[in-house]
């Protein structure tokens, strides 16, 4: 018996794990507002804020569902992969593909209703997206490939308020979200590294090259480590260049705290709590220096 569309929609909702949004969407919004309030406006407006919810959901699909489908051979023969949908038939090949397609498409249509700067930059945020799933093949790097992908939301939110970045007027106002793009960059690349972890025996055996198959656990955890010390300071950075209000640096460093405790509770004899610290406290980081921005524009 054929499943009903809203079952299939279900697994292909599991399959991008769509409440991972919360991931780079909060950065997205604080890039919103940040480039509102460089304005003198209140707030980015609901129809930029909609927009860009759209365009983030969809291009965030877009990005793990053509994960998917490119490493399909891979979640085969990893034990801890076996049961994503792609691998068990729950999806098929063809439907995960159109998928990929009709988000890339919502993606650019959004862009397109947000402003030109946006649709000229479409695709080539669509190409970062793919290319990423490719890196893990041939370079170390490609936790901060991943990291640069996830750091472009910051950015997307500031042009879609304000797209004109013209003359060095408008880069210099552009500096709170590029320091914010730097900071994402190397918190998701830290945190990835750590997920990683879990299969540096399978990826040493496939030839993968993600840190801990081409150097050690040790290593990994050290370099993830300095990864999130160099992400706390961006961060710092990036609340410093837009003038915010003393609320934001109270939630920075309650967010460096959390990045160092989990650091803490994870190491080379113990990598059980990978889970713990990669779903919860990274998705709490997001929405907490969100919530910092917010108090520091209006409280």
């Amino acid at each position: 018996m054929s499943k009903t569309f809203s079952a299939s929609l279900r697994d292909l909702l599991r399959m991008v794990k769509i409440e991972h949004s919360v991931f780079a969407l909060p950065f997205a919004y604080a890039g919103a507002f940040l480039a509102a309030d460089s304005r003198g406006l209140a707030w980015p407006g609901w129809r930029a804020f909609l927009l860009l919810t759209l365009a983030m959901v969809a291009v965030r699909s877009f990005a793990m569902g053509f994960n998917r489908v490119a490493d399909r051979a891979i979640d085969t023969a990893n034990p801890r992969t076996q049961n994503r949908e792609l691998v068990t038939g729950a999806i098929s090949v063809g439907a995960a593909r159109a998928f990929v397609a009709g988000c890339g498409a919502v993606f650019v249509l959004a862009c397109a209703a947000l402003n030109a700067t946006c649709l000229a930059l479409s695709p080539v945020a669509l190409a970062l997206c793919a290319v990423y799933s490719y890196t893990k093949r041939f370079t170390r790097l490609c936790h901060f490939v991943l990291g640069a992908v996830l750091g472009l939301a910051p950015l997307a939110g500031w042009l879609a308020v304000a797209p004109d970045i013209a003359g060095a007027a408008g880069a210099q106002a552009l500096l709170p979200a590029l320091l914010l793009f730097c900071g994402v960059l190397f918190w998701v690349a830290g945190f990835d590294i750590l997920y990683a972890c879990q299969d540096v025996d399978f990826d040493r055996s496939r030839g993968l090259h993600s840190l801990p198959a081409r150097t050690s656990l040790e290593t990994a955890l050290a370099l993830s480590t300095m990864s999130h010390a160099v992400a706390a300071i961006f961060f710092l950075l990036a609340g410093a260049s837009a003038a915010l209000a003393w609320p934001y640096y109270a939630v920075w460093a309650a967010v460096s705290a959390v990045l160092l405790w989990e650091h803490r509770i994870i190491g080379p004899e113990d990598m059980s709590r990978v889970n713990v610290a990669f779903f919860t406290m990274n998705g709490v980081i997001s929405v907490a220096l969100f919530g910092g921005v917010l108090l520091a524009l209006y409280a």
